[in-house]
C-alpha cells in the first residue's frame, strides 16, 4: 500500500516522508507524477541487496496500479524526449 501526496505536502514533509518505509506516489494537479519507494537498509545489507529490495517493491506497486514493465518504460520515453527539449 502506498500514500498518494502532493507536491506540496511532500516538500513540506520532505523529512519526515523519506525516514518512512511506506512507498509515495507523488502528484502534481492530480497526476502521478513519480514514485519513491523506500528500503530500509539493514546494518549488514549490501547495495546490491537494498536494490533487488526496491525492485520487488516496484514490483508490488505497479502490480497493484496495474502498469506493465512496457508502459512505465514508455512513458518513461516520453518523458525523456521532453526533459531534452527544454
Amino acid at each position: 500500500m502506498s500514500l498518494r501526496i502532493g507536491m506540496r505536502e511532500l516538500r513540506a514533509k520532505l523529512a519526515e516522508y523519506l525516514e518512512s518505509s511506506t512507498p509515495i506516489e507523488v502528484t502534481r494537479h492530480g497526476q502521478t507524477i513519480g514514485f519513491y519507494i523506500p528500503v530500509p537498509k539493514q546494518p549488514n545489507q549490501s547495495e546490491r541487496a537494498a536494490l533487488l529490495e526496491a525492485g520487488r517493491r516496484m514490483q508490488e506497486e505497479m502490480a497493484r496500479l496495474g502498469i506493465t514493465e512496457e508502459e512505465l518504460s514508455a512513458d518513461f520515453k516520453v518523458w525523456r524526449k521532453a526533459q531534452d527539449a527544454t
